[in-house]
C-alpha cells in the first residue's frame, strides 16, 4: 500500500499535536471494498465509527461521528424550516452508511458507494481538516486542475 506525506499543523489553542484531518494518502481498495484508513486519521477522529456519505458527486466523504451529528443536527434544521427539502434529505440519508475500521483500520465501501464514486483500485483519502474525502485518483487529480485558478485567489486569502 502507498502513501504520501502527511503535513503536520501545530495549533496552540489545541490539546492535539495535529488539528484536523490533513495530507493525502493513495491506498489501493482490495476485491471486498475495503480500504485502509491512515493511523493519523483513525487517531484524529478520536472514535471508531464514521458516516461515509456521497453528499457532492464525484467523491465520497468520511465524516467522524461528532462532526456528523452537526451535519444531522443542520439536516434536521433544515427539514423544519424547508419542508419541501424532504427528498433532498431522504436523497442524503439514503446515500448514507456507518462505517467503523475493522482491526487492520480498514473501512468497508459498500459496493453501490464504490459505483457512485467510480472507485476501483487506487483511491485518495484527502483530509479536509474535518471530514475525510474518498475519491477515484483521476477524478482527484482533474478536480485540482480545473479548480487551479480559483484556488490561487484563495490561497492569498488565507495565507496572506
Amino acid at each position: 500500500m502507498g502513501f504520501s506525506t502527511t503535513l503536520y499543523h501545530f495549533y496552540p489553542l489545541s490539546a492535539h499535536t495535529v488539528s484536523g484531518f490533513l495530507g493525502r494518502y493513495d491506498y489501493q481498495m482490495d476485491e471486498k471494498g475495503r480500504v485502509s484508513l491512515p493511523a493519523a486519521f483513525r487517531r484524529e477522529a478520536e472514535g471508531d465509527r464514521f458516516i461515509l456519505v456521497q453528499w457532492e458527486k464525484p467523491y465520497l466523504t468520511l465524516f467522524p461521528e461528532q462532526v456528523w451529528k452537526g451535519v444531522q443536527d443542520r439536516l434536521l434544521e433544515f427539514r423544519r424550516k424547508e419542508p419541501a427539502a424532504g427528498s433532498y434529505i431522504r436523497e442524503i440519508t439514503a446515500n448514507a452508511v456507518e462505517v467503523s475500521p475493522d482491526k487492520q483500520g480498514r473501512i468497508l465501501i459498500p459496493a453501490w458507494l464504490q459505483e457512485a464514486a467510480s472507485l476501483k483500485g487506487t483511491v485518495v483519502l484527502s483530509g479536509v481538516i474535518d471530514r475525510v474525502e474518498v475519491w477515484d485518483p483521476e477524478e482527484f487529480q482533474k478536480a485540482l486542475q480545473e479548480k487551479a485558478e480559483e484556488s490561487q485567489r484563495f490561497r492569498h486569502q488565507i495565507f496572506g
